[in-house]
């Protein structure tokens, strides 16, 4: 059987950590060289969790299993769909982690391609990847719950 992670964390002590740190600098260190440091070691982890899930995933399907009954057969074929319905959406996770590393790099990551203010740090824990702050978001989901995409 295999195991599907679409949940990555940081750890209780390191998310503590982080939580401390920022809570602890004033407002105009906001995204200071520590706190870039936490989130890049944060993306980086989750790209390593998805390469290592991506190995599993090439290893299950290497597995040749003759089964002959045809509903076995069918459950085993759904399992391995779904298998690979998870690994694309992890590949499209990994573009994502890709694009906030880069973002690090370019000085723009923590704050909203939007509106230009700070996303926030409680969000970036809960959602490394994000790119727009809560409200911006709120905005776009409800321009496409109105107007489709």
């Amino acid at each position: 059987m295999f195991t599907i992670s679409t949940k990555f964390s940081v750890g209780k002590s390191e998310k503590k950590l982080a939580e401390a740190e920022s809570q602890a600098l004033p407002e105009g260190q906001y995204m200071c060289d520590a706190q870039l440091a936490f989130f890049r070691t944060t993306l980086c982890g989750m790209i390593e969790e998805l390469l290592a899930n991506a190995g599993e995933t090439i290893e299950h399907l290497r597995e040749t299993v003759t089964v002959p009954d045809s509903a076995d057969r069918a459950t085993f074929e759904e399992e391995h769909m779904l298998e690979l319905r998870t690994r694309d959406r992890e590949r499209k996770l990994l573009k994502k982690i890709q694009q906030s590393i880069a973002r690090i790099d370019a000085g723009d990551y923590g704050w909203c391609e939007e509106t230009g203010e700070a996303i926030g740090i409680q969000r970036l824990l809960a959602r490394p990847t994000a790119t727009l702050s809560i409200k911006a978001q709120q905005r776009r989901e409800l321009h496409q719950k109105h107007f489709g995409n």
